[in-house]
């Protein structure tokens, strides 16, 4: 693509979000609907055109050009990833409308009144790797939250983004939404040519590896929404039950190997490593899960390596660059701390920031550890797996930010929305600022009660 088309796609967008401004939150909400039909009545091209993907994505792994955790993520029609992203598209519809709300009302004067009320970002340029599903997760929620889109997957789904996308436009194009509203680039000179296009775009989203996201922050003026690695940790405390240790680390860790809320180091508390460790170590290795062990670790699970037939394979010694790694496999690192204070501070030292869990029945302890942990999510006897937008109710997500700007983990509607000030004067002739100030009037500065602006 040309720098003169990608000057096109972000124009159409910039004059599509402008378009939708006066478009109701209902017909946004049709628009929805629409693309859920077009969906269903095009699911068995788009899944062979998926089996495309996923046959040259095989041949890419074969050839050690792709992880096998990226070709997992490719399968639009794995278990109930198909209905799960359309009833993404539903749950969507029915949540509330996260513009034109109230957040900040005041009478500054008699008949002079503000308001801070929640409005769409703008146009967005989201850019992530091999789900698929992806596209449909955010053009639902930029539909919703009264955005323009411009979609860029990875390049092992083009041929099922290229047809996820044809139906999103063929569901707008029913509505009184342009039907550039959401469109769809497959290419990483497109997505240069729009990074210098600020004029137009509002905000850029990348979500996937570390390095995918220091680039794009390194090559835009337009402000990004970092969406990184999934470096997350389960940290079994001193005072913690066996029982939910060995199911909040294995679910933590197995439940789903390629996701970035998938746990990638256990931390034990150095009073429960002879006590609590073996029975986890041992639930792990029936689970097929490679331990990567420091010295501490590694000795206590030496004493019961006769009892499992993959110990030789499966229990190694782990290195520096083993904490900095995320596997997104059934791999795991293991470290052993003597305090609480320490596992906080390796956390922070080494984690991406994502989600981290304690296991604790001290409820000091994990008051401590959520305030002391500086993550997005700070779970508490609760798998790291919980960190998702559906989880959490958001309908879906465009992504998990790790970032500290307004919006941080699973980013859905509420993250897609800004705000703007309106000011109104009922005044017979206005107000001015002139007629404010010493000797003069005075702010009153009071409170309104309100949801919904009155004009």
């Amino acid at each position: 693509m040309s720098e003169f088309n990608a000057l096109d796609i972000a124009k159409a967008a910039k004059a599509a979000f402008e378009e939708s401004q006066l478009i109701s939150s209902d017909e946004r909400v049709k628009a929805l609907l629409e693309i859920k039909n077009t969906l269903e009545a095009n699911k068995a091209e788009i899944l062979r055109a998926n089996e495309e993907d996923l046959a040259a994505a095989k041949q890419e792994v074969a050839q050690g050009r792709m992880s096998e955790s990226l070709l997992k993520r490719l399968d639009l029609n794995k278990g109930d990833k198909w209905d799960s992203m359309l009833q993404g598209i539903l749950d969507v519809a029915n949540l509330p409308d996260p513009t034109g709300v109230v957040t900040y009302a005041s009478e500054l004067d008699d008949g002079l009144e503000l308001y801070r009320v929640s409005c769409p970002i703008g146009v967005l340029l989201v850019i992530f790797e091999a789900r698929p599903e992806v596209v449909v997760n955010i053009a639902s929620l930029a539909i919703k939250s009264g955005n323009a889109a411009i979609l860029k997957g990875g390049k092992e789904s083009n041929r099922t983004s290229s047809l996820l996308s044809k139906a999103i436009s063929a569901g707008l194009s029913k509505t009184a939404l342009p039907s550039t509203y959401v469109q769809n680039i497959q290419t990483r000179a497109e997505v240069s040519s729009l990074l210098e296009l600020d004029q137009y775009i509002d905000l850029v989203i990348p979500r996937g590896s570390n390095s995918l996201v220091r680039n794009i922050q390194n090559s835009t003026r337009i402000p990004v929404m970092g969406h990184a690695d999934g470096l997350c940790h389960v940290y079994i405390d001193e005072h913690a039950d066996l029982e939910t240790s060995v199911r909040i680390t294995v679910d933590s860790k197995t439940d789903y190997p390629s996701a970035c809320n998938s746990t990638e180091t256990l931390v034990i508390h150095e009073a429960v490593v002879d006590s609590i460790w073996p029975s986890v170590a041992s639930a792990l290795l029936a689970a097929n899960v490679k331990l990567l062990c420091d010295p501490r670790s590694l000795e206590t699970a030496k004493k019961f390596a006769s009892s499992f037939s993959n110990f030789g394979t499966h229990v190694q010694p782990s290195e520096s660059s083993s904490y900095h790694t995320e596997n997104l496999d059934l791999t795991i690192s293991v470290v052993v701390v003597p305090s609480l204070s320490a596992a906080i501070q390796w956390i922070n030292s080494h984690s991406s920031h994502h989600t981290d869990s304690i296991v604790t029945e001290s409820q000091q302890v994990a008051t401590t550890f959520c305030r002391g942990v500086d993550s997005a999510g700070t779970f508490v006897n609760a798998s790291t797996r919980f960190a998702d937008g559906f989880r959490y109710g958001f309908g879906t997500e465009v992504g998990i930010s790790t970032g500290r700007i307004h919006a941080r983990g699973p980013v859905g509607l509420e993250g897609l929305v800004i705000y703007k000030y309106m000011l109104r004067s009922k005044g017979q002739n206005g107000h001015i600022v002139g007629e404010f100030g010493s000797g003069k009037k005075q702010y009153k500065h009071a409170k309104i009660n309100a949801t919904t602006v009155p004009f």
